[in-house]
């Protein structure tokens, strides 16, 4: 059974457009560093999944594209790099404290952002929008996904 997923990235680090111009559309989802957004990588999101590509930490936050879970996980390499952003020196190479997994980018869509997401009714129990929500990996509901994807996308869902 297909799951959803809410997947965040700041655009100064991976875009739409990066991840669209990637071999096969494919990047590393490197960089998870909470472990509730780790954990639903690694026992709840399986390859075929639908994601919603989401800009935060920009000027104008929102879903940006359409993507799908391209791999399972395995160890982040940045964890061990002191010169990455993402070094962890108490994660240890034996026993990887993180993980990533392969995320394609199927299309790049119109940007839904934050505010129209936020006075859409039928959204209002969508994770993301939750006050104090600040995961970068979320649930998606199949309603929300069918109601983002037909009448929000117009039907490329």
């Amino acid at each position: 059974m297909t799951a959803y997923w809410l997947m965040k990235s700041e655009p100064d680090e991976c875009s739409i457009d990066d991840v669209l111009a990637a071999p096969h559309a494919t990047v590393a989802w490197t960089g998870v560093r909470n472990y509730q957004a780790r954990n639903f990588m690694r026992d709840a999101m399986r390859v075929g999944d639908g994601v919603l590509f989401y800009h935060s930490s920009c000027a104008e936050p929102g879903i940006v594209g359409l993507a799908q879970v391209a791999s399972g996980t395995r160890p982040d390499p940045t964890q061990f790099d002191p010169a990455s952003p993402y070094f962890d020196a108490k994660s240890p190479a034996d026993k990887p404290r993180w993980l990533l997994l392969d995320v394609q980018a199927l299309k790049k869509t119109r940007l839904i952002g934050l505010p129209e997401l936020r006075t859409t009714p039928e959204l209002v129990e969508m994770v993301v929008l939750q006050r104090g929500s600040r995961l970068s990996i979320t649930p998606v509901s199949a309603d929300h996904w069918r109601f983002i994807t037909q009448q929000m996308m117009g039907g490329c869902g």
